[in-house]
């Protein structure tokens, strides 16, 4: 996907004696860049955001830390209550990446060991009631039909999931951390950070799959990382080129119809 820098014909130049505005991190330096070519901005925003989907097979191709650290700064620019911005951020690549996903799949792929790790938060529900059971299973059996996983296959079931903690071969791992005082309002907040840098990312022809798998490994991530004990594995995302020629990515997850879940009232 192209990107447009904002249509400045017929600007002026700011008088010498005027300072310029501080600029944010990843803030338009245009103040009405949005209101501009109205038509072509909505295609292209739409776009990234439909586009985006969890990818699971990714192409060596290195990603540049200054392409990363656009996304990043482009994402700050959530929301978040009073402003406080709950997110930080851990970007792996490299060395440092093969020795995360060796000690996670060391950990995930000795039964005993892995019986000693769980997650600090609950991600899903306790108990599974309905649309949600069945929408669940079937983008679950959907991806395990494309890789020609039955149903019995425990061992091949086990291989996919261990994926996770390679970020399905992505070259760039992201993982997340919130600090552990911070309440659910904060979470929210997180949430549409984790959008921010998916939809930005894919306006820059890169793929994401996020994964909430990582959260069970908090410990070994902790020491891997040295995080502090204040601070809360989230989840982390796999980033990059994806696979064409990988079946999974041909996955394309439904939608319910806006009919059954928007409510309109006037």
């Amino acid at each position: 996907m192209k990107h447009h820098p904002p249509h400045t014909e017929g600007a002026s130049a700011a008088p010498a004696a005027t300072s310029a505005p501080t600029q944010l991190a990843g803030e338009s330096t245009h103040p009405s860049s949005v209101n501009e070519n109205a038509g072509l901005r909505v295609k292209y925003v739409d776009e990234a955001i439909r586009s985006r989907r969890s990818i699971r097979a990714y192409l060596p191709t290195p990603v540049p830390q200054a392409t990363i650290a656009d996304i990043l700064s482009v994402a700050s620019r959530a929301p978040s209550g009073s402003n406080i911005q709950p997110w930080q951020t851990y970007v792996l690549t490299g060395r440092a990446l093969k020795r995360l996903t060796s000690r996670l799949l060391d950990a995930f792929n000795d039964p005993a060991q892995r019986l000693m790790h769980q997650e600090e938060y609950a991600y899903y529900p306790r108990e599974w009631t309905e649309p949600y059971q069945a929408r669940r299973r079937k983008v679950g059996w959907d991806l395990y039909g494309l890789l020609g996983i039955g149903r019995a296959d425990k061992a091949r079931m086990h291989g996919q999931h261990a994926r996770n903690f390679t970020f399905f071969d992505a070259p760039v791992g992201l993982l997340f951390t919130i600090d552990r005082h911070l309440e659910q309002e904060s979470w929210l907040d997180y949430g549409m950070f984790l959008q921010s840098v998916m939809v930005a990312a894919r306006a820059r022809g890169l793929d994401t799959c996020p994964q909430a798998a990582f959260a069970t490994f908090h410990q070994v991530i902790g020491a891997e990382l040295n995080l502090p004990e204040t601070r809360m594995v989230v989840c982390g995302m796999a980033m990059g080129y994806a696979d064409p020629a990988a079946v999974e990515n041909s996955l394309v997850t439904d939608r319910a119809p806006l009919d059954e879940w928007a409510h309109f009232l006037t």
